[in-house]
């Protein structure tokens, strides 16, 4: 009797472990990729991102199809541009109850191991990433997993799984009608979780996750989960979150909203360009020494939301941003679909609202950016920072790049007024180029520069 009953204990936990995989399982459709992996690390990071960028992809506005073979088509350019990393915001399948709006959020998700079909189908996502592959491009992919659809196949099959309040009922988390809260303190929900980010990687080859709320989950899965998925790839993790415990349970980076809030203070004039310092101290003070940010002046949620850049950083204001986004210390830089255009408007969430391509106006500005931090080394995220000191600190923010022997000076006036300033320092020395002029310039220890309104400086060396 003691065997039987255990027999069917086992048999119940692989079922629940195997959850993500129904029985018209896309596993039996299509047969695992080969999978790429780059061992090699820097400072516990794979060694790619560190002078590595990354493109957020909205599939459904992209093209006016919205599909990953329309996409496919601006692999060239996104390529010539120097975009690295290619971000997909969630391609699964999204729940019909209480889906808002008509086509539903990304993040309401109906089936983990499934595609989209506004997207079109597994082998067109498989080939998609095949291709940006042999293109070069990294490829990660937004995780959801705080939470399901409110009509996600697990809701019947394994009710377990989800969180239910004193009546019973399956709780929305954070007033978020859309979804309903997993249920962390269930070990099977957590094996099947990660069971299913592992068909991703097995199956289509991905490079990483951005993990949606990681805060939600607690953090002694996160460290379960990346721990489990790393011995099958050299995994590139970023957590929507801003908590230095991300860092310390196996996530590469994490992101740099506290700075963002304080740039768009700035590009206001409610602040001084000074209040960078107190952000990057906290950081360096509370952060571990490899902790990597993401840098950012829009997103799908301040785009779509609050009205970044359009309404945050207006005009002029936005460039010298977009540099500190690219330079800054620890930095990994994010550029949204369309950024380069530029859309200046809300990209819709819940409708189709193709973004109008076409100018590309800011796209040159991204690929001298983008193609200086990957082959100067004095931009990679590990390289020395250096700020210097002027003599108009509230109005300019200043600093030096270095890694070996090279150097990178970045000057940035972030008000609306010109300014003249002078700086001091032994690592002014040497001829530098602008990268944006092209012109060289000798500069010395004692040094003063003048720069327009919203102007900006780049300097190699």
């Amino acid at each position: 009797m003691r065997t039987f009953l255990s027999l069917v204990v086992i048999i119940a936990y692989a079922t629940f472990v195997c959850s993500c995989h129904p029985s018209s399982s896309i596993q039996d459709q299509h047969s695992s990729v080969g999978v790429t992996n780059d061992t090699s690390t820097i400072d516990g990071h794979p060694a790619w991102i560190m002078q590595g960028n990354i493109y957020e992809v909205n599939v459904r506005q992209y093209t006016p199809e919205g599909t990953f073979q329309a996409f496919a088509r601006s692999l060239p350019r996104l390529k010539a541009m120097g975009v690295q990393t290619l971000w997909f915001m969630p391609i699964y399948p999204i729940s019909q109850k209480d889906r808002k709006g008509k086509l539903g959020s990304y993040y309401a998700v109906a089936n983990y191991e499934a595609i989209n079909p506004e997207f079109g189908n597994m082998q067109d996502w498989i080939n998609l990433v095949k291709q940006c592959h042999q293109m070069g491009f990294k490829v990660i992919i937004d995780w959801v997993a705080n939470h399901t659809g409110a009509d996600h196949y697990w809701i019947t099959a394994h009710p377990d799984f989800y969180v239910h309040d004193s009546a019973g009922n399956l709780v929305k988390p954070n007033g978020w009608d859309d979804v309903r809260q997993l249920n962390y303190a269930n070990p099977a929900l957590q094996d099947s979780m990660i069971q299913c980010m592992k068909f991703w990687v097995t199956h289509t080859d991905v490079d990483g996750f951005r993990c949606d709320y990681a805060v939600g989950p607690p953090a002694s899965f996160w460290k379960r989960c990346i721990d489990s998925l790393r011995k099958i790839k050299n995994l590139f993790m970023l957590a929507e979150a801003e908590t230095p415990v991300m860092d310390s349970i196996g996530f590469d980076a994490t992101y740099a909203w506290e700075a963002f809030h304080i740039m768009k203070q700035i590009a206001k004039g409610e602040r001084p360009a000074s209040a960078l310092d107190s952000v990057l101290m906290k950081t360096n003070e509370t952060y571990p020494a490899n902790a990597l940010k993401l840098y950012f002046t829009s997103n799908h949620d301040e785009n779509s939301w609050n009205g970044a850049d359009y309404a945050t950083m207006l005009g002029a204001s936005h460039a010298p941003f977009a540099v500190l986004t690219q330079t800054l210390e620890r930095s990994i830089p994010l550029i949204y679909s369309g950024q380069e255009e530029p859309v200046l408007d809300s990209i819709s969430f819940f409708y189709k609202d193709p973004i109008p391509f076409g100018k590309y106006q800011r796209a040159a500005f991204y690929q001298t950016l983008l193609q200086l931090r990957a082959h100067n080394p004095a931009l990679a995220a590990n390289a020395s920072f250096h700020k210097l000191k002027t003599n108009r600190d509230a109005a300019v923010f200043a600093f030096v790049r270095q890694a070996q022997a090279h150097r990178v000076v970045v000057l940035t006036n972030l008000t609306n007024k010109p300014q003249t300033f002078s700086v001091q320092d032994s690592l002014l020395n040497g001829q530098f180029k602008d990268v944006f002029s092209h012109q060289t310039l000798t500069l010395q220890p004692n040094s003063t520069f003048q720069l327009k309104p919203w102007q900006y400086r780049v300097l190699a060396y």
